[in-house]
């Protein structure tokens, strides 16, 4: 499995404290089964993280793993705000694509090229038309989209909302915990029913608290509604196409 959203960079945004916490968190992702680590900082304006600096961090980090023998590779990424996608060079966009510059060193899965995933995290409140505005204008810039935790942006309309960003392109993805917990009737799994719960990711920010760096068991609660083959598409073969900068075929 690979985690596409996680905020394991040390001392960078509201994610992990320090390497030590960076260092829990990578164990958590090894006992959990997961072979690779999106490090997804926030890219909005009220973090301020310096985009040329994440390959770096990530490096940093990714020395201290081998050297304390945790099996998990990190790769960079971003988080980036609706609010702020606009505001980026296609150059800084490309460096905040999932697995951008990541396949040069051979990480999770092979080669590949240099990135084409935008995780996209929606402005406060229900879903709007200025999300699917923002997919629409990256994909413009050649750039695919990812919509995270959408569970935080419900709205009257929701439903509507998530398949209109599916029908453009946008790949779904949830928060594993939160699918984890849901009702097994329950709105949220009607929703994967109907082929509207792409991707699960931790979005986990400590190993002190809150949600761990863990998919098992949500991916274990999904296969309760969706077939094998849409599960191993789901935890792996969509995720390492998309860290490849690979296109991705929707499962029906």
């Amino acid at each position: 499995m690979i985690d596409l959203h996680c905020h394991i960079l040390p001392g960078l945004d509201d994610g992990a404290l320090d390497l030590d916490d960076s260092l829990a968190m990578a164990c958590q992702a090894e006992r959990d089964g997961i072979e690779a680590v999106c490090a997804t900082p926030h890219i909005r304006h009220d973090h301020n993280v310096r985009i040329e600096e994440i390959v770096a961090r990530v490096d940093s980090l990714q020395a201290h793993l081998d050297a304390e023998g945790i099996g998990v590779r990190v790769l960079p990424g971003g988080e980036l705000a609706q609010t702020q996608a606009d505001d980026l060079s296609d150059t800084q966009l490309r460096s905040v694509t999932l697995g951008g510059n990541g396949g040069s060193r051979g990480e999770a899965g092979g080669a590949g090229g240099d990135g084409g995933w935008i995780l996209l995290e929606p402005a406060p409140g229900p879903l709007g038309d200025g999300l699917s505005e923002v997919v629409r204008r990256l994909a413009q810039r050649g750039l695919k989209t990812i919509i995270a935790h959408p569970e935080r942006h419900a709205g009257a309309d929701f439903s509507e909302r998530l398949r209109r960003l599916a029908d453009d392109g946008a790949l779904i993805q949830w928060t594993a915990e939160f699918i984890a917990e849901s009702e097994p009737e329950g709105f949220v799994m009607g929703l994967a029913r109907d082929g509207l719960v792409d991707l699960l990711s931790s979005d986990a920010h400590s190993s002190h608290a809150g949600r761990p760096v863990a998919l098992a068991a949500g991916f274990t609660h999904l296969a309760t509604v969706r077939s094998a083959e849409q599960i191993a598409w789901s935890a792996d073969l969509a995720p390492r196409a998309i860290v490849r900068g690979e296109p991705v075929t929707r499962l029906p």
